[in-house]
């Protein structure tokens, strides 16, 4: 099994975090959200994964830095990393693509925005599995049409009558990729675009149009991160699955407290220091940070900031922040000083 994961874009909805990080690093719940990602997607397959090729963009961007930290991820899960680039913002079918060497035999194509949580077995007789999730706004997503099979026969976007309720998520699974791949090729070579993209969609009706079977996965949550406000909510979600869990250890045993209060679920990183605060639900403080006189809920701070005088709900900060006053909701990215 082989994982490939598109990941060149910026994320300018998660702007000004994304200004220094690309999004896909953006630590939640302590860990950047494309390593949680693949290690989730890992647990569900349930099976060895032979290699995991990560579609990168500009190199000025995405660096040795960020190609380190995929290196050592695949390699944690005793799998062959493979680093490629996307040279143009040409779309999801193009970002595949640029991975091509890669497309051969089952794989699942993952894109790096979004998280989960599922249980469920592939079905040995599909073709391909889209992963979905019942949404309550089917007029909101793209959506897919199922036979009285329960087979996928249409994939429609934002309908504006009821087709179904299950959203298509950004996950697929493909008994051999190689039939996307030959599909996809003749989407750029009939120059086929929607958006002024390459869109995977149409490689995959390429291959409903074969007579292809397609089935859905259905995921018990989805979270996105897309923009400040939901990956704030998302990192609180996934603090609570891993407290329930307790399968990792959410407060580091090299953190500092003094007077401080910890309500779970929080993530408490390496060589953190509270001092008179009260922190949670639903926080996470990245590794060096410092926070004094300030009580915060329901937020995400990454590393190596210093956090005085403040309380704090539905926040968002970044790395290396300076940040001493009385504002409540906020957004700060990298190396911002509020003194």
């Amino acid at each position: 099994m082989k994982i490939i994961v598109p990941m060149a874009g910026r994320g300018s909805r998660l702007r000004p975090h994304s200004l220094t990080v690309p999004k896909p690093l953006i630590p939640v719940a302590g860990k950047p959200i494309v390593h949680r990602l693949v290690r989730d997607i890992a647990k569900v397959l349930n099976q060895p994964i032979e290699e995991i090729a990560f579609v990168l963009g500009d190199p000025a961007w995405f660096g040795d830095e960020v190609v380190g930290s995929l290196v050592d991820l695949a390699e944690s899960l005793g799998a062959m990393p493979s680093i490629y680039r996307q040279d143009q913002p040409l779309g999801t079918g193009h970002a595949i693509m640029s991975a091509a060497e890669s497309l051969s035999g089952p794989a699942v194509i993952a894109y790096a925005d979004t998280l989960i949580r599922a249980k469920f077995d592939l079905d040995p007789e599909a073709d391909s599995v889209i992963w979905t999730k019942k949404v309550d706004n089917p007029e909101a997503f793209g959506v897919v049409k199922l036979n009285e099979k329960q087979e996928i026969v249409e994939l429609v976007e934002k309908p504006e009558t009821f087709v179904s309720d299950q959203a298509v998520i950004g996950i697929y699974y493909f008994k051999d990729v190689a039939v996307l791949k030959e599909k996809l090729q003749e989407i750029l070579d009939e120059n086929i675009m929607n958006g002024g993209e390459y869109q995977i969609n149409d490689g995959i009706k390429k291959m409903m149009a074969e007579g292809r079977i397609f089935k859905t996965g259905t995921v018990d949550e989805w979270m996105d991160c897309g923009n400040k406000t939901v990956t704030v909510e998302t990192n609180g979600r996934m603090l609570q699955f891993l407290h329930d869990d307790g399968e990792e250890q959410l407060v580091s045993d090299s953190a500092v407290l003094e007077n401080a209060s910890i309500i779970p679920p929080c993530y408490i990183s390496e060589n953190v220091v509270l001092r008179n605060v009260t922190i949670g639900p639903n926080v996470s403080v990245g590794a060096g940070t410092v926070i004094e006189d300030s009580t915060v809920k329901n937020s995400l701070i990454q590393s190596n900031s210093v956090i005085k005088n403040v309380q704090l709900d539905q926040a968002m900060i970044g790395n290396h922040v300076k940040y001493d006053g009385h504002f409540t909701q906020v957004s700060l990215g990298d190396y911002t000083v509020l003194e």
